[in-house]
């Protein structure tokens, strides 16, 4: 087993392998720019780094040198960044490093997506209609003929990384163009990718995903699936375990393709194969996500499995502990993601200190976070600040006790998407299980608003308002102390 292990990545997902490295005993060494110097993950780890180079954690070059400099035997690089980067696993390799995560050679071949559904559909597995070829930058016209040639709508998407950033809908032709500019310009912004390809649209969709665990030895089970249908700009909002858009004959089906894809590919350590599922049940093969993922403490709630203990265990050369009889699923999970974000003004960025904080607590609840109080939210990195995942025997209890969880997270300072997410959390569709992909394209319709209410909202208005108008440091005036004003106090003698 491993003695030390460098973590190349911040944030919550930093905290929670600081904590997993802990546990297991070995030591943690995180890595930081300066703008989180004062972040959780700096301050829990054994040791600590600055990266002081204008790529940050992309600078492969530099995050080896510190790995062989500090003797640490392996590197974590958590989701994003380096996580998918084929290059940097074969440098890993190259130095005698080891790489938490699949082999350079998995990586490759799934994260090139057109290959990949290519691949899966010569295999017989059920895909999603796409574009043949990839285009640049300078090929306009073969990628409006494709489009005319598939039919609307289309999705856009980027040939590297995972799903979200370089990813739209084409609805019509009258868009295409500048959607597609959108498209490439994040792309290669996030992935340095350029190239594109176009996909059928499945609208309504569920996104669905299940979650692998293999070992080099080529044993290999599954660990339920999980949905996060809810999205805005492609970015999961809420998602829950095991996915509510599935029946059990459906759930069984999806979870033997999902092994069987894994096996086609060879697939080791920590994954997920993605999947859309239309209206009537029916799911293709849409990515893998060579990594980690996000939403993760979902099936770790629901399984008992520690994921990020698995991933070093399983890069250490271990076999797996357990077999596909060892796994049991308990219960339901939901997960939401808190960012530092206004969902009221264009879901802009708000970082900045957080004056006070306070998190929820109470039966099956688990909180992923960085902050505290009087830290800073950077403004240089992805909004994620809190990840709030709770757990209840069934779907309704835990519902209930996701509603609790949001009511009772409190923070002062930085706006956040908690109000949405209440919104969301109590919405008829979320509430009974029925909803898509298309879920948050539309505003909430406002629901009619209680006299019990307005009393409520007009009290706190009265109240702030005699707050912010009386003095909080109140002062004598200096004419109160002088002679004269006693003097002309005084009765006459």
């Amino acid at each position: 087993m491993f003695k030390k292990i460098l973590i190349a990545n911040r944030g919550e997902i930093a905290v929670r392998i600081i904590r997993a490295c802990r546990e297991m005993g070995i030591l943690a060494v995180a890595l930081y720019e300066a703008p989180d110097m004062a972040s959780l993950h700096v301050r829990l780890a054994d040791e600590c780094v600055l990266l002081d180079t204008p790529a940050g954690f992309m600078d492969q070059a530099n995050v080896l040198r510190i790995a062989r400099e500090c003797g640490a035997e392996a590197i974590h690089p958590g989701y994003g960044f380096l996580a998918e980067q084929a290059d940097f696993i074969h440098a890993c390799e190259a130095a005698g490093i080891a790489f938490i995560g699949p082999p350079a050679g998995v990586v490759q071949n799934v994260r090139y997506k057109i290959n990949a559904q290519q691949k899966a559909r010569a295999a017989g597995f059920p895909t999603l209609t796409h574009s043949e070829r990839s285009f640049g930058d300078d090929e306009w016209e073969a990628l409006q003929a494709t489009a005319e040639e598939m039919g609307y709508p289309l999705v856009v998407k980027s040939c590297s990384g995972g799903r979200g950033p370089g990813e739209r809908l084409i609805r019509s032709a009258d868009s295409l163009v500048e959607t597609v500019r959108r498209a490439r310009a994040q792309s290669k912004t996030v992935f340095g990718e350029q190239r594109l390809y176009l996909e059928k649209a499945i609208v309504p969709a569920h996104q669905v995903g299940v979650q692998i665990l293999a070992d080099k030895y080529g044993h290999m089970i599954h660990l339920g699936d999980r949905e996060g249908s809810v999205q805005y700009s492609n970015q999961k909002v809420v998602e829950e375990a095991p996915a509510p858009c599935l029946n059990d004959a459906q759930r069984e089906e999806l979870w033997q393709t999902a092994v069987a894809l894994a096996r086609l590919f060879g697939y080791q350590n920590a994954g997920t194969v993605e999947f859309l599922v239309d209206e009537a049940g029916q799911f293709y093969f849409s990515e893998f996500k060579a990594r980690i993922q996000v939403e993760h403490p979902l099936t770790e709630v629901i399984t008992g499995v520690d994921l990020i203990q698995a991933q070093i265990r399983l890069a250490a050369g271990e076999p797996l502990r357990m077999t596909q009889a060892d796994v049991k699923l308990d219960g339901w999970a939901m997960l939401c993601r808190v960012r530092a974000e206004d969902p009221w003004r264009r879901f802009m960025a708000s970082p900045g200190r957080v004056l006070m904080v306070r998190l929820p607590g109470g039966m099956g609840l688990r909180t992923d976070t960085y902050i505290y109080c009087n830290c800073d939210i950077p403004e240089a990195y992805d909004p994620l600040i809190a990840k709030l995942t709770v757990w209840g025997p069934d779907r309704d209890t835990c519902t209930w006790r996701l509603r609790c969880a949001l009511e009772d997270f409190k923070l002062v300072g930085p706006a956040t998407n908690v109000s949405l997410l209440q919104q969301v959390v109590r919405s008829p569709e979320f509430v009974a299980g029925r909803y898509s992909t298309s879920f948050l394209v539309h505003p909430f319709a406002q629901e009619p608003v209680s006299n019990t209410y307005l009393r409520d909202m007009a009290v706190i208005a009265a109240i702030l308002y005699q707050r912010r108008s009386q003095l909080f440091m109140p002062s004598v005036p200096e004419r109160t102390n002088s002679n004269w004003h006693r003097s002309s106090r005084r009765l006459p003698q």
